[in-house]
């Protein structure tokens, strides 16, 4: 294992202010919204505040938080170590989604390095340290080097956190002994529609309709990824501007409206993608495995603690949930969205302490 630090050149840098000063806007016809994509004026909007911001200032401070790289089956990772001054505490592996990165949960690792030893890798082909370079990366894949990294790191039993795509990766990892305990922000396969839903329970009305809006309102983005991740590829790779748009619809749709994603965060996380040219290999877990995405996952035993978010893309039903995993713990937050760790990370802090710490 070797510590990692970020330094994106110059003339990355440099690449990125003249692309953006050169932006070929499209036509924006009167009356366009968020059903079009994001508002043009909103993204030149973003675009100003890109072109304005201070890479290095990012890069300095997320330079502080330790991160490393090992070789694992022939592929670099690239993880956040943070041990807690707690020798005696448990180590949490926390597992990001798309579209973030590890840095996703910067705000929660101070308050939460308090009482475990945390472990945050990057899912490969997202942010560092680049582009996945064959095809085949799928959640099992992803899985079996987290659980070897795991082990390397010297943690043989520990609990684990996901959201997103990393909900799925953690619940992957609870069919695993090493795992004590999980928590997730998501069970894509505990859904309801109109044939299997108790309409009489207003969750399970919500649940209906959050999945017919995704299903006919927002789903653009997954036909795209899980049939042509390339020409997501290549448009996301070449236009920053495309980039930023393709993140900004996904925070803005899936986000509390009356919090979302702060700016800093939203910019630093886009820099990511486009410095490290990820847009593509990030993409193609939508086309590798998807159609298992949302099917009835094998039965876990371990103890799995569930955060509803009111703002989510989707809302789990419990009864549904119950089917294939042992439920210990369901919240129904008060606030918050898909980013529930970019939104509100005060009360993700919270809600890990009490799944895992009673």
């Amino acid at each position: 294992m070797k510590p990692f630090e970020i330094n994106i050149p110059q003339a990355d840098l440099d690449d990125l202010h003249r692309r953006l000063d050169q932006t070929r806007w499209p036509n924006d016809p009167e009356g366009a919204g968020w059903a079009q994509g994001t508002p043009q004026a909103r993204l030149k909007e973003l675009v100003q505040h890109w072109r304005d911001f201070d890479w290095r200032e990012q890069e300095r401070r997320l330079n502080e938080i330790p991160q490393f790289v090992t070789e694992i089956n022939g592929r670099r990772l690239h993880f956040l170590h943070v041990t807690s001054p707690n020798p005696n505490a448990e180590p949490l592996l926390l597992a990001h989604g798309w579209p973030t990165t590890c840095f996703a949960f910067e705000q929660m690792i101070e308050p939460l390095s308090r009482d475990f030893h945390l472990v945050i890798p990057s899912t490969p082909g997202f942010g560092f340290p680049g582009p996945t370079e064959q095809l085949g990366w799928t959640i099992a894949r992803v899985a079996d080097m987290v659980s070897e990294l795991m082990k390397r790191l010297g943690y043989h039993r520990y609990v684990a956190h996901g959201f997103d795509y990393g909900a799925m990766l953690t619940r992957l990892l609870s069919l695993r002994d090493e795992v004590r305990a999980v928590h997730l922000n998501q069970i894509f396969s505990a859904g309801v529609t109109q044939e299997t839903a108790d309409l009489s329970v207003e969750a399970e009305q919500r649940s209906v309709e959050k999945a017919y809006r995704y299903d006919f309102e927002q789903f653009g983005y997954v036909a795209m990824q899980s049939t042509r991740p390339q020409s997501v590829a290549h448009a996301l790779t070449d236009s920053p501007v495309a980039q930023l748009e393709w993140i900004e619809w996904a925070f803005h749709t899936w986000s509390d409206p009356e919090i979302g994603v702060p700016l800093d965060a939203l910019l630093t996380n886009a820099s990511i993608f486009w410095f490290t040219r990820t847009a593509g290999s990030s993409a193609r877990y939508y086309q590798e495995g998807y159609e298992a995405w949302g099917e009835l996952e094998p039965h876990s035993t371990t103890p799995t603690s569930v955060a509803v978010f009111p703002h989510d893309a989707g809302v789990p039903i419990r009864r549904m949930a119950e089917r294939n995993h042992t439920i210990a713990r369901w919240t129904e937050m008060p606030r918050g969205g898909h980013f529930a760790a970019l939104e509100v990370p005060e009360l993700m802090v919270g809600e890990l302490r009490e799944a895992f710490l009673r």
